[in-house]
């Protein structure tokens, strides 16, 4: 077996590309403010603003509607509130709808009370449970406001693909605003499909673009949520702070990469996770790949192996030179159970493991994963775990 490591959390975060590093160093030499009225700051506002376009064009839409932001936990945190205008009067967004199985960023409900924030429950598949939206949405209290209802486009730990566009249409009909949590799906899906969402959100370090750097996108400029960081006035006044110009760039620059090979992506990521889930079939009959039966993201393989805890089987995998995780990895390092599996109906204690490629895993990378499992596997038999 190799000596390397192997990585195979990209879900978690992507390597950073050769386009992204070389425009992010590139970035690092500009003098200039992109605030600044002067040649050296309209230098940097020309590059700031090319990079905006570029990741509009990944997400399909006009680069006037791009926030950047610190990441996708910011971004959140400025779309999920109460308080919206409608060009110069105030909307009050009376509740907020969550699904069972957001992120902790969208799940924590950003600056709504947690008395106005409520659940939506997903079907054992894994799926955001429609009939469960319309009811809430049509016992929803029109006086106190619009309903708000936030939902990924695919989720971070199974990688099944939501119905977005359903929820849009749903939420639509009830004179509502639909948040889409587009974190993962963003360079791996045509995010064509989250077209009628009114709020788009965006991480740079997912696509392979600089950490701490994110974006939210909005359909129009009318309809705008209350800002969150207040000071000189930067992004139109919904984002001040001097923009982390870099890392936009870098953003931009990756953002621009992945437009452009989503479809080829696609299907080396396929062939080479059916491959990866074939392999732990064999290596363990009993393992359970989560959403197997559904569409997936093409990069992503969840699973359970009874008798193995999470913990457990990160830390084997660990040893073994493979970085894997556990689910979300925005839980200060926390191992813990799955709020995803337990909105699906399974034990919460059932252990999962996440393995998630990219464009750089190869099928030696596979096999060496296959291989790795096998010998878990073993163990855990050996044990009489199982």
């Amino acid at each position: 077996m190799s000596a390397s490591r192997l990585y195979l959390d990209w879900n978690a975060t992507a390597p950073l590309s050769q386009a992204a590093r070389a425009a992010f160093v590139a970035a690092l030499d500009f003098s200039g403010n992109p605030s600044s009225v002067h040649a050296e700051g309209r230098v940097a506002r020309a590059a700031l603003e090319k990079a905006r376009r570029q990741v509009a064009a990944l997400a399909g839409r006009d680069q006037a509607h791009v926030i950047f932001t610190s990441g996708a936990t910011e971004a959140a945190n400025l779309v999920l509130t109460p308080d919206f205008r409608m060009g110069r009067s105030p909307l009050k967004v009376g509740h907020l709808y969550v699904s069972a199985i957001e992120h902790p960023a969208i799940r924590e409900g950003g600056r709504f009370p947690a008395s106005q924030v409520s659940e939506i429950p997903v079907s054992a598949a894994g799926i955001i449970d429609l009939d469960a939206l319309s009811d809430l949405l049509r016992s929803h209290d029109a006086a106190s406001g619009v309903p708000m209802v936030a939902v990924m486009l695919a989720n971070n730990e199974t990688g099944i693909i939501q119905p977005v566009a359903e929820v849009a249409a749903l939420v639509g009909a009830a004179g509502g605003l639909t948040v889409v949590d587009a974190v993962q799906g963003a360079g791996r899906l045509d995010l064509a499909i989250a077209k009628d969402a009114d709020f788009l959100i965006l991480s740079s370090h997912k696509i392979g673009g600089p950490k701490g750097i994110g974006a939210l996108i909005v359909k129009g400029e009318t309809l705008m949520p209350a800002p969150l960081v207040r000071g000189g006035g930067q992004e139109k006044g919904h984002r001040s702070g001097t923009e982390n110009f870099p890392a936009i760039v870098g953003f931009g620059a990756a953002a621009e990469e992945a437009a452009g090979e989503i479809d080829s992506r696609a299907a080396q990521l396929a062939h080479l996770r059916d491959r990866l889930e074939e392999g732990l079939r064999q290596a363990a009959p009993d393992v359970i790949i989560h959403g197997a039966d559904q569409s997936r993201l093409a990069n992503t393989s969840f699973f359970s192996l009874p008798g193995l805890k999470s913990e457990t089987g990160q830390i084997a995998f660990d040893l073994e030179g493979i970085a894997v995780s556990a689910g979300s990895a925005c839980s200060s390092g926390r191992v813990g159970e799955s709020h995803v599996l337990s909105a699906m109906g399974f034990d919460p204690k059932l252990g999962a493991i996440r393995l998630s490629i990219g464009p750089t895993t190869s099928p030696e990378d596979v096999e060496r994963a296959i291989s790795a499992f096998g010998r878990i596997a073993g163990r855990r038999r050996m044990s009489g775990a199982a």
